[in-house]
Parts: C-alpha cells; structure tokens; sequence
C-alpha cells in the first residue's frame, strides 16, 4: 500500500514504526499540499471488527478534470478497475472512482 500511494500520488513515507509487543506497524505518508494518510497494520484485526471497516472511500483532489481523466486512464492501463468515471457527479464534483490494491475505494476528484 505505502508503494501504492508513493507511485500514484507522490507520497513520501517514514520508516517503518513497529511495535513487537502489540504486533501493530504503521507507516505516515505525506503528501505536497500537507495532507497525511497513516497505513496501519494489526494482525489481531479481523473482516467485520467494527473498528477496522466503516469508512466509505477516500477522496483524492488531483487537479483538474485532465488530471482525473489522466489518472483514472493510467490506473485503468495498469489494470485496476475504474468503478466509476469519470463524471460530474449530481452534487458538481468531477470524479473518477478506483479501488486500490487492499479493496478501498479511492475517489480521484478536481480540487
């Protein structure tokens, strides 16, 4: 995920923070404008723990609607599936909507 978010939207990550008696890890990814995105990883974490699903997607503003049309074109040669988009959505955002490789949903937007 850390290479994942590195390639695509030019993230730089710290090192590796582990934890060995809680098994937990994490990496914090920065992005230019100031925004972070922290990768967790708990091996006690189970499919349904209502502390590890829930959220709906992430929203990614990109640029501006060549830059989500180039993004959603390169994540499609590269062989993830474009679930949506793009489009003008209902409420006037222009997006693109992809999955990355964990299975969350990554909406790529206009700022």
């Amino acid at each position: 995920m850390k290479a994942f978010y590195e390639k695509y939207f030019a993230a730089t990550s710290t090192e590796l923070y582990h934890n060995p008696r809680t098994g937990f890890s994490s990496y914090f990814l920065s992005f230019s404008d100031g925004a972070r995105l922290e990768l967790c990883h708990r091996p006690d974490i189970v499919e349904g723990d209502k502390d590890t699903f829930g959220f709906t997607h992430l929203a990614i503003a990109v640029g501006g609607k060549e830059d989500v049309d180039r993004m959603a074109a390169q994540f499609v040669e590269n062989g993830f599936e474009l679930t949506s988009g793009p489009r003008t959505t209902g409420d006037g955002y222009y997006e693109a909507v992809i999955f990355d490789p964990e299975g969350n949903q990554i909406e790529l937007t206009t700022h």
